[in-house]
């Protein structure tokens, strides 16, 4: 896959300064603050605009193939040929030459929404596209709670957006000893998840904008687990079950669509990951109680 910026005109770093007044004890004071990029941004496909979502403007890439495999609209990195990243007046655009056969994927699925922030089904046409049929989780690894508390616990220190915005969420992939791999930050939950999946899916595009060591190609079938700095949500439990993570872990709430979904993928479904405590809805039979 080729990857090329046509423009530069959006900066991309994922943060802008704004002028604020701040009041505190009866003093108000001029300051600049860090504010988090909100960017709309069209993945268009073979000519064709399927998706409007408002994005953090950060590892575009990894979001244009994460979300594309975790959406179904390709089944392996493969498929993309090419990928144009073109900034504009009102955002940005991420044009994707796809297979043949996964075009005609797409034209069947008949699916265009504009997404906001927290949405992951807008636009979809029908129930049978918020409940697709998952292919059943089958690892049999161990991790134990002090793992997941550790990872838990490092976190923030590998949100740096996140610290000087207080306005994204993170996304972990973390070893069985629960040390943190990889993260990718985001306005939204299910796109920081997105790209961190496209960062470590195996693919040949864009590796040296990634600007990441290579990983090993099956890395969501080996022991480990995905650690996310929000609620559970639906969409959440499914990305993680369309690339094969056996474990996922939030540090808020699961919904009840997303521990359904966990139990019917055979996804161990942890929950309120905080300090020293965590809650499992799921799939237990993967969790050790030392290591």
């Amino acid at each position: 896959m080729n990857r090329k910026v046509v423009d530069t005109a959006v900066p991309h770093s994922g943060i802008v300064e704004r002028k604020v007044n701040v009041w505190s004890s009866e003093v108000v004071d001029c300051q600049n603050d860090s504010i988090a990029q909100e960017v709309a941004v069209a993945l268009v496909y073979n000519g064709i605009s399927h998706a409007v979502m408002m994005v953090s403007p950060l590892d575009l890439e990894a979001f244009a193939l994460g979300f594309s495999l975790t959406e179904g609209i390709i089944n392996h990195a493969e498929d993309i040929y090419d990928i144009d990243i073109v900034a504009q007046k009102k955002g940005i655009e991420v044009a994707l030459s796809i297979s043949s056969r996964s075009f005609m994927q797409l034209k069947n699925r008949r699916r265009n929404l504009t997404g906001r922030t927290g949405c992951g089904i807008c636009g979809s046409q029908s129930l049978e596209q918020v409940r697709p049929v998952l292919e059943v989780i089958k690892t049999h690894f161990k991790i134990n709670h002090a793992a997941i508390n550790r990872a838990t616990a490092d976190l923030a220190v590998h949100q740096p957006l996140q610290v000087l915005t207080g306005a994204l969420h993170g996304a972990a992939w973390c070893n069985v000893d629960g040390n943190i791999i990889n993260v990718c930050e985001d306005i939204g939950r299910h796109n920081a998840l997105d790209k961190l999946i496209g960062l470590l899916s195996p693919s040949n595009i864009g590796k040296q904008k990634l600007k990441q060591q290579v990983i090993h190609p099956s890395i969501f079938q080996q022991p480990g687990f995905l650690l996310i700095s929000s609620r559970a949500s639906y969409e959440i439990v499914q990305k993680a079950a369309k690339v094969g993570i056996a474990v996922v872990v939030a540090v808020s709430a699961p919904t009840s669509l997303a521990i359904d979904i966990a139990e019917e993928a055979g996804i161990t479904l942890i929950g309120f990951s905080r300090q020293n405590r965590h809650v499992v809805y799921t799939h237990g039979q993967r969790l050790a109680e030392k290591g």
